[in-house]
């Protein structure tokens, strides 16, 4: 049970998941507001630049319609005209185009945002497939579409029909009416019934957008074993980072035990923790932690310590707070100067009697180690 609850997709996209969407060119997309804000613009454009294109479109008509004789025998000229003339009907169309391409791509923008991906253009013939085709014709976003386009059907066909029955008496006048009286009359009629529509498009609108960005959150859910597997693949598989982890602990255990012949001494416990202190007066502001350990680590610092003729001392102390305190290639804690002082004091007149013969020095006891730095006897 618990199995079949992880593969059933319950849970929101992650956000990588929303950007693969994006980038196979899955985004939100409301056919309703973009026929909305495209037939808007429309009709701004013509309500703004309607005196633009009528001059233009009768000037490109006067000129288009006047023909000379001669011209009309000649196809160099007869050509010249009719690219005369498109050129014209393109410039008094461009400020209604440019303004209807423009809402056209707020539409998508709106809800969708930029996205700009070549992927849907690649051929996918799959799309081919009879039985998908009959499937996306059965589906629930088919059946929305339907219902959609029943509504906008009903919506237009039922504003034509109660605007021509309002206005038949008036419809009918216009047989008897002057042209611009008459012209003025459907453009009255025209933009009673394009404002209804409009109307009846913004609450469709108003409808299919929250449908359309549940859908899209629906299509991406995302079962938890796929949240699981994803969160893998972002962070790592957990056993090859464990691999990782202990190659890397394994490197700087080889490059720590490196350090252990260069060190001055070795303080031991002296069987659970060893510690190797090195301290360069001309480099160093205090003696540094090159190399500790515990049991067998600390073994095997003490046996390469003694292969190199490392100094080792037993203060179980002392060797034990450094363990606990001081990191590798860290400096000592100011608490433990005084002690370490001594050891290091041990150790050069050690170094002497090695160098010199004499009297061996007697190794340091009782170093002055504060009690709360000593985390007591034993491995912890």
């Amino acid at each position: 049970m618990a199995e079949g609850s992880d593969l059933e997709k319950t849970e929101a996209p992650s956000g990588k998941r929303i950007s693969e969407a994006r980038g196979e060119g899955q985004v939100p997309h409301s056919k309703e507001l973009s026929t909305f804000l495209v037939l808007i613009a429309g009709v701004g454009g013509m309500w703004v630049f309607g005196q633009w294109i009528a001059q233009h479109t009768q000037g490109m008509l006067r000129d288009g319609l006047y023909v000379e004789r001669r011209a009309a025998f000649d196809p160099h000229a007869m050509l010249t005209a009719l690219f005369d003339a498109a050129v014209a009907a393109m410039i008094a169309c461009a400020p209604l185009l440019a303004l209807t391409i423009f809402a056209a791509l707020a539409g998508r923008f709106a809800i969708g945002g930029w996205n700009f991906t070549t992927k849907p253009l690649a051929p996918n013939f799959g799309k081919l497939d009879p039985l998908r085709g009959f499937k996306r014709m059965f589906s629930a976003d088919s059946l929305v579409e339907l219902v959609k386009a029943v509504l906008k059907t009903l919506l237009v066909g039922g504003i034509a029909f109660w605007a021509i029955r309002h206005e038949r008496d008036a419809i009918f006048a216009l047989a008897s009416t002057p042209l611009e009286v008459g012209l003025s009359g459907i453009a009255r009629l025209l933009l009673i019934a394009t404002m209804l529509i409009l109307l009846g498009l913004a609450l469709l609108s108003a409808l299919d957008v929250p449908w359309q960005l549940w859908r899209y959150t629906e299509q991406l859910k995302m079962s938890r074993q796929e949240l699981k597997q994803e969160s893998k693949d972002a962070e790592g598989n957990p056993e090859i980072k464990a691999r990782i982890r202990g190659a890397q602990r394994a490197m700087a255990r080889k490059r720590m035990m490196a350090e252990v012949p260069t060190a001055d001494v070795v303080v031991t416990n002296p069987t659970h923790y060893a510690v190797a202190l090195k301290y360069d007066a001309d480099a160093m502001g205090a003696p540094r932690v090159v190399a500790k350990g515990m049991n067998l680590i600390a073994q095997n610092i003490r046996e390469l310590a003694a292969a190199n003729s490392v100094p080792l001392l037993e203060a179980p102390p002392l060797a034990r707070a450094l363990y606990r305190h001081t990191e590798i290639g860290a400096s000592i804690p100011a608490a433990l100067y005084t002690a370490v002082a001594e050891v290091m004091a041990w150790v050069y007149q050690l170094n002497h009697f090695i160098a010199q013969g004499g009297l061996p020095p007697e190794q340091p006891a009782d170093l002055p180690v504060p009690p709360e730095l000593d985390p007591g006897p034993g491995p912890d």
